[in-house]
């Protein structure tokens, strides 16, 4: 199996896209943080100090889908035509699950974006409520589906 990020020197190198076909492209990630009681209490009634935790979770998460190749060494700069959020709350954990869904319309696919948009809102959530519960676990931070482009559709 050729790994693509390395030249035939085996140095590390920026795929290049450039000679493949545009197409629409979305990439669905999702994870789980699951937090104490009294965390999820005060997030649902809104009490947690440092403010709206969900809310401020998906402001995260979006700035991070467009900041993904400023963290990722390999990753493209990309022109993300859409990026959707949302939160679900989990009682039964407690705790809350985070699905992003990115868009484009490009060269290279948005599966890291997505991922990194799940990983930033979720660790978001968690910077907000370490006061509250220090025993937080992010988990399960996964790709969902991801459509477009020459490797095809996935779906778990």
């Amino acid at each position: 199996m050729n790994l693509t990020h390395l030249d035939e020197q085996n140095k590390p190198k920026m795929v290049d896209v450039g000679n493949k076909a545009q197409s629409t492209r979305i990439a669905v990630a999702s994870g789980i943080i699951e937090v104490g009681q009294s965390a999820f209490d005060a997030v649902i009634a809104n009490r947690a100090k440092k403010g709206p935790v969900l809310q401020t979770a998906v402001i995260a998460a979006i700035q991070a889908t467009k900041q993904t190749s400023t963290l990722i060494p390999m990753c493209h700069p990309l022109m993300i035509t859409s990026v959707k959020t949302d939160i679900e709350e989990l009682p039964e954990l407690p705790g809350f699950k985070l699905t992003v869904t990115t868009k484009l319309n490009g060269q290279t696919g948005v599966e890291m974006e997505a991922l990194t948009g799940v990983s930033i809102g979720l660790l978001t959530i968690y910077d907000m409520l370490k006061a509250i519960d220090k025993g937080m676990v992010i988990k399960h931070i996964q790709l969902e589906h991801k459509s477009g482009g020459d490797s095809g559709d996935f779906n778990r």
